[in-house]
């Protein structure tokens, strides 16, 4: 027996935080009787879930790499009725989760997966999974400040920490450079810029653990296999290796 919110997880048709939001919304049937607590035990595979008039069963696995462009959010549905990845990709991104978010400002690579529990891995920061990201800011950044970021920085409560950065270029009007992280923290990168003084204008994340953007415009997608995303993580994680997940075995 497991709850609502998490069987739909685990089927991967949402998220378990937007498996809870259609929940609520009376938009789940279980044996055809809206079910509208989250918290409502079932066994996924002697009851018949229905999501949005649907019945839903377990996706097959497929993961997908997504050139997520410049004011599209990461979410399935958008209440200000902001286009979404859903919208850009359409119905060959039915039954997949994002894998982690991106803001609506930034661009770059996107994981959709059906496989919810490979989401979780790779966004858990215990794994460290390594995020490398095109950043411009506002201003000169010196060579003090590129130091500043990877020994770290205080934002709010947080410490942050980029594991590398490196200067392209420099002038007085703006700075470019390449930032590598591992906590994937909210809004990292700019909290980071923030911190010494220095607005974030542009922001591209172009590798993810070892998948790397590439030559894909804004809004294209390609398809990734089992094999890659072993490949991909098992080698890219100096904390705990990700090559006994279950979409990699």
């Amino acid at each position: 027996m497991v709850t609502l919110n998490r069987a739909l997880s685990k089927l991967g048709i949402l998220s378990r935080s937007q498996a809870g939001e259609a929940i609520r919304a009376g938009r789940v049937r279980v044996d055809g009787r809206v079910v509208r607590d989250p918290a409502t035990l079932v066994q996924p595979e002697r009851v018949r879930i229905v999501l949005d008039g649907e019945v839903r069963r377990r996706a097959p696995w497929r993961t997908i790499l997504f050139h997520k462009p410049r004011g599209v959010v990461t979410t399935r549905r958008d209440p200000q009725g902001r286009r979404t990845v859903y919208d850009v990709i359409g119905d060959e991104a039915r039954g997949l989760v994002t894998v982690g978010r991106l803001d609506l400002a930034t661009t770059g690579l996107l994981l959709l997966t059906s496989d919810t529990q490979l989401a979780n891995q790779i966004t858990d920061p215990d794994n460290g999974v390594l995020r490398v990201y095109v950043v411009t800011v506002r201003g000169r950044v010196d060579d003090g400040e590129v130091n500043r970021l990877k020994i770290g920085v205080q934002s709010g409560r947080d410490q942050l920490q980029a594991e590398s950065a490196m200067l392209r270029k420099a002038s007085g009007r703006e700075s470019c450079l390449t930032v590598e992280l591992r906590e994937g923290r909210n809004r990292e990168v700019r909290r980071l810029f923030d911190a010494i003084g220095h607005e974030v204008t542009s922001l591209k994340r172009i590798r993810m653990g070892g998948l790397e953007l590439g030559s894909l415009e804004p809004g294209e997608w390609r398809e990734v296999s089992r094999k890659e995303i072993r490949e991909a993580f098992a080698r890219n994680q100096p904390r705990r290796s990700l090559v006994n997940m279950r979409s990699g075995r």
